[in-house]
Order: C-alpha cells, then sequence, then structure tokens
C-alpha cells in the first residue's frame, strides 16, 4: 500500500503499475467527504488553486488530497501518455477511498481529464474539474469536450475568463455546471490591471467549490 509520514500535512506513497505515486492529506476534523485532486501535466500539486483549496476545505468538512502522479514523483519533467494517468490513478484510487467516505475525484487541467474519464467506473461521488482543457491553446477544431460530457457524475467546471485552453463562452451545454473566475488565465493568475486582486481571484474559486461541495451532500 505505501508508507504514511508523520508530518503536518501527511504523505502517503502507494504503489502503481507506473511506479510510486505520492498523496498528501489534509484532513477535516469531521470529514464528509474527501476531495482527492490531481495536478497538470506542466506542475504539481503546488499549483495556487491545489493550494487554496486545501487549505480553504478542511475546516469545512473536507479532507483534501493532492495526488502526484507516478512521473512528479520520480522527478520527470514530460508527462506521460493519457493511458499511463489513468492506470496509475486508477490503482491508486483504493488508498483514496479506503476511509470509507465519498471521494469527489478532481484535478486540474490533464489532472481534470483523468477525473473525467476514470471518475464513474472508479464509482466516484462526483468531478471536479479545474480549469479543463478544452482544446489546445488556438486549436478549438480539437476540442475535448467528449471527456467532460461523459462523466455520467454531479460535474464542476472552475475556469478562468482568459482561459487559452477553453474560455468560459468556449463550453458546450450539457449536464455540468460552469463556475468563472473572471480575467484568471489558465493557473488562475490575474493580470495586474484587473479589476480583482488574485487573492479574489481565489476566494472566488474556493468559495465556489465549497458551496457545490455542501450542496452534494453525503448519498451516493
Amino acid at each position: 500500500m505505501g508508507r504514511m509520514s508523520s508530518s503536518t500535512s501527511p504523505t502517503e506513497t502507494p504503489d502503481t503499475p507506473a511506479g510510486p505515486a505520492r498523496i498528501t492529506w489534509h484532513h477535516a476534523p469531521e470529514a464528509r467527504l474527501v476531495l482527492a485532486l490531481g495536478h497538470g501535466a506542466g506542475g504539481g500539486i503546488e499549483a495556487r488553486d491545489l493550494a487554496a483549496l486545501a487549505a480553504a476545505l478542511p475546516p469545512l468538512g473536507v479532507t483534501v488530497a493532492r495526488v502526484e502522479q507516478p512521473w512528479r514523483v520520480a522527478g520527470r519533467k514530460v508527462a506521460p501518455a493519457p493511458k499511463t494517468l489513468d492506470t496509475a490513478w486508477r490503482a491508486l484510487w483504493p488508498a483514496l477511498a479506503r476511509r470509507g467516505l465519498p471521494v469527489v475525484a478532481g484535478g486540474r487541467s490533464a489532472g481534470a481529464r483523468v477525473a473525467c474519464r476514470t471518475g464513474a467506473d472508479l464509482g466516484a461521488h462526483a468531478v471536479l474539474a479545474l480549469s479543463f482543457p478544452l482544446h489546445p491553446p488556438g486549436r478549438p477544431e480539437r476540442s475535448r469536450d467528449g471527456e467532460l460530457l461523459s462523466t455520467g457524475l454531479p460535474t464542476l467546471v472552475v475556469q478562468g475568463g482568459a482561459d487559452p485552453f477553453g474560455r468560459p463562452e468556449e463550453f458546450p451545454g450539457g449536464d455540468f455546471e460552469l463556475l468563472e473566475v473572471a480575467y484568471a488565465d489558465h493557473g488562475f493568475a490575474v493580470p495586474k490591471r484587473a479589476p480583482l486582486s488574485q487573492e479574489d481571484a481565489l476566494v472566488t474559486l474556493t468559495e465556489g467549490v465549497a458551496t457545490w461541495l455542501g450542496r452534494l451532500g453525503n448519498a451516493r
């Protein structure tokens, strides 16, 4: 199953066919849900949106698990193929679900795609897609909307208003909710000239996710 540390934010290293993954836990005192968050292809769990959710949600009864894919744990700089990402996520899922709590599958960018593709088969409670990469920048004809529209689960997309991988108005209609973070880019950074601060943008994100999670309840 892997090892568990005893630090303030304990970590666990479950084995997967792609190598060891790493889960950093942010425990809620009286947890009602677990939110699992995978990272993108260009960065790790230190991303501002993942860090903000890990700080904001545990006091609200949501344990957050920030998940590092094996390629990041191994120190590689390039993400593997989607199939390999999905295989690793499936293999570490039992470590996320063993507490017996509903688990929301989530992630940013490539991690959001993994959550969308695998959530239903793994028995996830819902899907949280942060900065879903609807298409490559400048290539709207290469849409990935099929992944988003086929989750089969309650789904929330949180998207920056200026995300080059898909602005909110580019998303198709479908059985999902969409929360816009105005002026934000793919990493939820906002320009200095924007009429809201970086802190304001992250508050919009965390409060929106918290409200959505609250509406989900505990029913599977």
